[in-house]
């Protein structure tokens, strides 16, 4: 038993060995390395963050990483690749938006309005008939095949959508 014991604690002895030689890295390099990065950023905030994520990534690999003979080098670099590649995203963001064109339109004009107030007001085969007629300038045979309708019904759907739609275009003005 005392052996096992032994054994664990030399097992938690090396993990704290370990995480104190990180720890002293990450005291040593955090500063350093995050006034860096600030010079090439402009952003401090950033510029932490960064080297924080690059820490962590060298703390994921600290067992083959404290073995380098610059383990600041390889956290400089990850730093600066993550730098460069938070840079290149952001300017690609930008180059998106500055070729987006905001497009003005003038809304619709009033008889527009009006017009399409008194379809809304109309029975749908009727409205249905008057658009694809004058709108879509589509002939009646065309919309009686559309619809599974004879001609007949198609003509007489437009002549009640018209006078209904004048009728409605009357009670607005």
């Amino acid at each position: 038993m005392a052996t096992q014991h032994g054994e664990v604690w030399v097992a938690d002895s090396a993990a704290s060995a370990v995480s104190r030689d990180f720890d002293e890295f990450y005291a040593a390099t955090f500063t350093p390395l995050s006034l860096q990065l600030y010079a090439y950023l402009g952003d401090l905030g950033e510029a932490q963050d960064l080297v924080q994520e690059a820490l962590c990534r060298a703390y994921a690999r600290w067992s083959r990483i404290s073995r380098y003979d610059e383990p600041v080098a390889w956290a400089r670099r990850v730093a600066w690749n993550l730098a460069t590649s938070n840079f290149r995203r952001k300017r690609t963001a930008l180059n998106f938006l500055r070729r987006q064109r905001e497009e003005h339109t003038a809304g619709p004009d009033p008889d527009r309005v009006a017009l399409t107030r008194a379809l809304a007001k109309i029975p749908a085969q009727q409205r249905r008939a008057v658009v694809l007629h004058y709108m879509a300038q589509l002939p009646v045979a065309e919309i009686a095949a559309q619809e599974g309708v004879a001609e007949g019904t198609v003509k007489s759907w437009l002549s009640r959508g018209r006078a209904a739609l004048a009728a409605q275009l009357k009670k607005e003005n």
